[in-house]
């Protein structure tokens, strides 16, 4: 594997800022110290996804992702360590020095091999459309004829396979690609059994597929022979390690900054669609490609807006059949506006009709929240028919409830009720029903979130009057006899480790250190806890060293064991609000209370270890049958027991005796 030099990698880490990384994918929003948004890795309708700038970190609540800003690209994209950097190397801007030798390039992983390839392809159509006699007399008129300039082919790299079996596969092979590859990618077809292989894609117009990142991972064909009958249309490339189409959307790496910047995202059907919009100025568009809309596709946009707008073209049956999918979009917590245009066109075939001018106006002209627009379909649809009317009406109140916003639904339902004539109380009560079915039928709770701001004092209180209840909740937990030690000791150790680790240059006294202090304290205590254990030490020899044992060095740790536990332990899943300070109503943060904290943590460690050593020794008690090791077994004990009083004393605790 091509290898990158460490000071290159410090230098991107370095300049690589978290919040520009991840705004990138997802639109943040500040609440406190930290950023916050809905995760990109699983589904949730409330932002448990927290970026701290200060640290360089992220990490979902939700879900437990968690790391910096190499490990978020690795996330989100599903690329390789190298691929991140590489990634982060370009945004900023940095040289990166390779191996490029042939060796180096064979030694590449098998999923770096599937973008290579693809790439590859992509350049091999691009050039078989502007070099090769076929593809200019058959693939550039076609192009021409659909009114793409220039600067749109290049902009979306389209090009042109040749009308032969096999040419694009052994231009591959003849350039050292294994054929494993082109046929995992999908861009050649073995037929082991009879000892053949060809191309997939001959004689077709090619639409190169992008991540977000702009790396080629598939490809839509389609085809300019109308006379043959037995030849699909379109054809797209199958399923890969790189290529899920349920996760993708055609032309989303070239309109994801549009798409935040105007905070509007319109949703097309085609790649011709996307391509005569974006040259007509509408540069915040992307295409399902003919599939039905996915989750992950609505995840994948919720990720730079919330408000999309789906333009339909005039045909109702497909109008009805997008509809359960759109559903989706509603369950997602996105804003859905609907244009429809007139019947027989569609975006592509209207603003060529139109022009730039008059499509964009025609879209502002003619766009309708998707409640409105499901109502008035059904209500044209029910007319007089009491059993057609009431079906609408339960569909309605069916995409109402995928809503999360309580006040939008309120909203809709109200304007249900006035577009169908209909009691509002009918409609919530069929609501509710609704509701609590899909409560029963709920397999998995929706993970905590963090805590709101610009709480009223009411809200305030009660937050903290349930934090109070949950801390002791804890502590009485710990005190329950059926609760394993192992687990509680756990607990501790983890608790004195995430002091450290976030305290570690924090001065309690003068010329003194909460790690210092921590350190000193606990140089006796023998770590239970593997990973903390390794901590333990890890830190203590840094500050042997000399050195202050700061989490920014230990996140770059190449074990990735160490790198996800201190990105948990210094990820801060509450914040508290700033309304308290509105309130005049000093609350002190553990920042504040660093010395106390750490007095008191290396105190609660102790306590569990004294014991646990209590306990071993009374386990040890019935075994005995030497006096002399009797009578040492039980001054071992009340030695112990005293040491456990004095300790719990300090800590206000109340010991059973």
């Amino acid at each position: 594997m091509a290898l990158i030099k460490k000071e290159v990698v410090d230098q991107i880490i370095l300049q690589a800022d978290i919040v520009e990384v991840v705004g990138d994918f997802v639109s943040l929003k500040k609440k406190g110290q930290n950023m916050w948004a809905c995760c990109p890795f699983h589904h949730e309708k409330s932002p448990s996804f927290s970026v701290a700038p200060n640290k360089g970190i992220y990490k979902c609540f939700g879900c437990g992702k968690a790391g910096n800003s190499v490990q978020f690209i690795m996330d989100v994209e599903g690329t390789s360590y190298v691929e991140a950097l590489k990634y982060l190397a370009k945004k900023y801007s940095i040289d990166i020095e390779e191996d490029q030798s042939p060796a180096a390039v064979q030694a590449q992983n098998e999923r770096d091999s599937l973008y290579i390839i693809s790439d590859f392809a992509k350049e091999y159509y691009v050039k078989a459309l502007h070099k090769n006699d076929e593809g200019q007399s058959i693939g550039a008129p076609y192009f021409k004829q659909r009114g793409l300039s220039a600067a749109t082919i290049q902009k979306f790299e389209l090009g042109y396979s040749l009308d032969s079996w096999d040419d694009f596969t052994k231009a591959a092979l003849d350039k050292g690609f294994q054929l494993k590859y082109l046929e995992e990618t999908g861009l050649t077809i073995v037929k082991q059994e009879e000892g053949k292989q060809y191309d997939r894609f001959r004689g077709r117009v090619m639409f190169p597929i992008q991540n977000v990142s702009g790396r080629t991972i598939g490809f839509g064909a389609r085809t300019l022979k109308s006379n043959d009958k037995k030849s699909p249309k379109y054809v797209n490339s199958p399923e890969s390690p790189i290529y899920h189409k349920s996760d993708v959307l055609y032309g989303m790496f070239q309109a994801k900054q549009s798409i935040r910047q105007e905070d509007e995202c319109f949703l097309v059907e085609g790649y011709l669609d996307v391509l005569s919009l974006h040259q007509g100025g509408i540069e915040n568009v992307v295409a399902s490609s003919g599939t039905s809309l996915t989750e992950n596709q609505i995840k994948l946009i919720g990720r730079y807006t919330k408000y999309i707008t789906v333009l339909y073209d005039g045909d109702p049956a497909g109008i009805k059949a997008s509809l359960r999918g759109i559903d989706l979009i509603l369950e997602g917590g996105l804003n859905v506006n609907v244009v429809l245009f007139p019947d027989g066109d569609d975006p592509d075939s209207y603003i060529r009709r139109v022009g730039d001018t008059a499509f964009k106006a025609y879209l502002k002209e003619h766009s309708q929240d998707f409640i409105s627009f499901k109502s008035a379909l059904y209500a044209q649809e029910a007319k007089d028919n009491p059993v057609k009317k009431a079906d609408a009406i339960r569909e309605m109140v069916v995409s109402i409830s995928k809503i999360p916003d309580a006040i939008k639904r309120s909203v809709f339902l109200q304007q249900c009720s006035l577009r169908f004539g209909i009691d509002e109380q009918v409609l919530i009560s069929e609501y509710n029903k609704i509701h609590l079915t899909e409560q029963k039928n709920a397999r998995h709770q929706a993970p905590p979130q963090p805590s709101s701001y610009g709480s009223s004092f009411d809200e305030m209180a009660a937050e903290a009057e349930a934090a109070a209840a949950a801390e002791a909740a804890m502590y009485e937990d710990e005190n329950q006899a059926e609760t394993s030690q192992n687990d509680v000791l756990q607990r501790r150790e983890r608790e004195v480790i995430r002091f450290i680790l976030n305290y570690a240059d924090k001065e309690i006294e003068e010329g003194l250190t909460a790690s210092q202090f921590m350190l000193s304290e606990l140089e006796d205590i023998e770590f239970k806890t593997p990973i903390y254990k390794r901590l333990f030490d890890m830190c203590r020899l840094k500050l042997e060293q000399g050195f202050v044992p700061t989490a920014s060095e230990f996140m770059q740790h190449e074990d990735k064991e160490i790198r996800n536990e201190v990105i948990d332990l210094v990820s801060e899943k509450y914040e508290l609000s700033d309304g308290w300070a509105t309130h005049e109503i000093f609350v002190p943060r553990e920042a504040d209370l660093v010395s106390y904290g750490s007095e008191r943590e290396v105190l609660r460690l102790k306590w569990r270890n004294v014991q646990m050593m209590i306990k071993d020794q009374m386990d040890t008690l019935p075994n005995l049958s030497n006096a002399q090791d009797l009578d040492k077994c039980l001054r071992t004990i009340k030695a112990l027991k005293e040491f456990e009083k004095q300790i719990a004393d300090l800590l206000g605790i109340v010991v059973s005796r």
